[in-house]
């Protein structure tokens, strides 16, 4: 294989990038779309296709139905796009942040789509039920925010890029921080995060200890190529039960999306395919953009690592990137 042939990953995003009217255009467009959609309403037992298009924003941002509209709408595009493909696109390597996570485990086919969507239903009521705490995401390097973080009983959630942190803690606590962290870097604000809880942190152990026996549960099985894991920033093992525990641990430790990155760039790929979400204050699926896009393209800075990157997340940008990797 040349240096020229595509090494491909594909990519998938996690909770922040949900919107109303999500997969309207699939379901309109494609019918793989449509039964996938389908399957996944009677699989949960509500009426995904009608949450994900009408809403309300504020029910569909809530942690127990974000996560599987997350998860359909990135497994629906993944799908038209083999489809568009004709298979012929693959990828060596697969990746997620967060939720995005499960998704790549069904793009490996270490599970299958019933199984990934009942895991993330019961692990979206358990961040819910048993989670506390929000979030604040700092333009700062980990070393410089975990000090102070730790004064104020916060903790590290994400570790995104270099100098994009994100913290997690008691909304009390996170103004406290907040106040601390302007005042020695006054021009480094930090964005507070819409979030149901301090995911990533030790404020969802409890999460954590009741969503095992549902993951112990769970069918599992090698993945037919390699995955990157939040928890270790490296690959998954082959070990199924391996998996499983760091699933587990991914649940109440920092998500290294700067490390996945790094090993996939060490890896060699260079061509990133990013399937689901969206984020955009437009109204339509067409006026959305990619989530991990921005990230992917400033950890390339100053590097000697070259990605072509291409969003697969709605019926116009899936028809583009299958028309370009196939040519």
């Amino acid at each position: 294989m040349s240096s020229h042939d595509p090494q491909i990953m594909f990519v998938f995003p996690g909770q922040g990038s949900q919107y109303v009217g999500m997969g309207s255009d699939l379901i309109r467009d494609f019918p793989v779309a449509a039964r996938l959609y389908a399957h996944a309403s009677d699989i949960l037992g509500y009426d995904l296709v009608k949450l994900c298009q009408e809403g309300p924003e504020e029910t569909l941002k809530l942690t127990r139905y974000t996560q599987p509209a997350l998860l359909t709408h990135s497994l629906a595009c993944l799908d038209i796009f083999r489809e568009l493909t004709g298979g012929q696109v693959k990828p060596v390597l697969a990746a997620g942040h967060s939720l995005g996570e499960y998704c790549a485990l069904v793009a490996a086919d270490a599970l299958d789509f019933a199984t990934a969507l009942r895991l993330v239903q019961q692990r979206g009521e358990c961040m819910g039920t048993y989670g506390e705490g929000e979030m604040l995401a700092f333009p700062l390097h980990l070393d410089t925010v975990r000090p102070l973080a730790e004064q104020y009983f916060c903790a590290i959630a994400a570790c995104n890029l270099a100098d994009q942190t994100v913290v997690g803690g008691r909304g009390e606590d996170l103004d406290r921080l907040t106040e601390a962290a302007l005042a020695q870097f006054p021009r480094k604000k930090p964005t507070r995060l819409k979030t149901e809880g301090a995911f990533h942190t030790f404020y969802m152990i409890a999460a954590a200890l009741h969503f095992r026996p549902m993951l112990d549960a769970a069918t599992l099985q090698a993945p037919a190529i390699r995955v990157l894991s939040n928890y270790t920033g490296g690959h998954h093992d082959a070990d199924p039960a391996t998996i499983k525990t760091r699933l587990f641990f991914q649940l109440f430790n920092p998500v290294n999306w700067i490390g996945n990155l790094e090993t996939a760039f060490h890896d060699g790929i260079n061509t990133i395919v990013e399937f689901g979400g969206g984020l955009g204050s437009g109204p339509n699926p067409e006026d959305k953009r990619p989530n991990l896009e921005s990230m992917i393209k400033k950890a390339l800075r100053g590097s000697d690592f070259s990605v072509q990157h291409h969003t697969a997340i709605n019926s116009q940008t899936l028809r583009s990137a299958a028309e370009a990797l196939c040519r």
